[in-house]
């Protein structure tokens, strides 16, 4: 028996640790480290509708315990990803999971459409994103926006769908209820936070964007703060992440009620700490006699 095996309704994977899209490239970028069929999935970089070359730099800092990028989703495009990045990735033995993005709900739409192909497992859909037809307003902090993402990619594919929560609002248990309602498969949870810093030589942001996204082991409280709270107001499972570096890191997410687990910033610290997970979890099912990680899902609610 498997005592990994991950279910995530109609969405299985060989064991519960993925790794986070824009940490891990494409896949590639990582294959000479590990055989990448290990993993239970790879949420690759994001992918929109036209290439883009995102935002000038400098768009990356390293600060206190993580980093701030403001890479603006460089990319290029989906017809990109279908024909040089897909053939490859299909290979590697683990499930390819596609993150979208779009500046509209009618984007969204044809992203899932575009992707409804051999090769691609599930959508993980960043909502950390402005609605241009909405004066900028970010479709991961107004529920009704996000209801509607959830509801067109639903409409336009038959793939499970992962719908990735901005940090960035009061009620996150609103967000996830309003995306459960659009016909969100799958939650994955946390994207970052919004930070900046300032070079005090120059006396002016490092970023040239000014404010980017934070991420890395400083917001892993407020990353299991949220999942806690998502895990008792929906009845869809949770993909954890934010700040997991370790074994312990990735427990206590699955104990505050994710199904699966996902390392980001961790993975420019020590490319292995995926690998490192699976084990340790191996180890502590062993050592407290459990036949299936699934036995603690949640368990800090009881």
């Amino acid at each position: 028996m498997n005592k990994l095996e991950c279910i995530l309704g109609n969405f299985k994977m060989k064991n519960p640790v993925t790794v986070a899209s824009g940490t891990f490239g494409s896949g590639k970028e990582f294959k000479d480290f590990y055989d990448l069929a290990l993993l239970g999935g790879i949420m690759v970089k994001g992918t929109t509708p036209e290439k883009k070359v995102g935002n000038k730099p400098q768009r990356l800092v390293e600060t206190s315990g993580g980093i701030i990028n403001s890479i603006g989703l460089a990319n290029g495009g989906v017809d990109d990803f279908i024909k040089n990045i897909l053939p490859e990735a299909r290979n590697y033995g683990t499930e390819i999971i596609v993150n979208i993005s779009g500046s509209s709900i009618d984007d969204y739409g044809y992203m899932a459409e575009r992707l409804s192909i051999e090769g691609v497992s599930a959508l993980e859909v960043n909502i950390s994103c402005p609605n241009v037809k909405e004066g900028g307003i970010t479709f991961g902090t107004d529920p009704q926006m996000a209801y509607e993402v959830a509801k067109m990619v639903k409409k336009n594919t038959s793939k499970p769908i992962i719908m990735k929560l901005s940090p960035n609002v009061s009620n996150i248990a609103i967000m996830a209820q309003a995306v459960e309602s659009g016909g969100a498969d799958i939650i994955s949870m946390i994207n970052t936070l919004i930070g900046m810093a300032i070079d005090i030589e120059k006396q002016k942001p490092v970023i040239n964007n000014i404010i980017g996204g934070y991420s890395g082991p400083p917001i892993k409280p407020v990353a299991l703060r949220m999942v806690y709270e998502v895990y008792k107001a929906v009845n869809i499972p949770i993909i954890g992440m934010g700040g997991i570096m370790n074994t312990n890191d990735a427990l206590e997410f699955i104990m505050a009620g994710a199904s699966a687990i996902s390392v980001g910033t961790g993975n420019f610290v020590d490319p292995y700490i995926p690998i490192n997970i699976i084990k340790g979890l191996e180890a502590f099912l062993d050592k407290k006699g459990l036949t299936s990680y699934t036995q603690i899902i949640g368990i800090a609610h009881k």
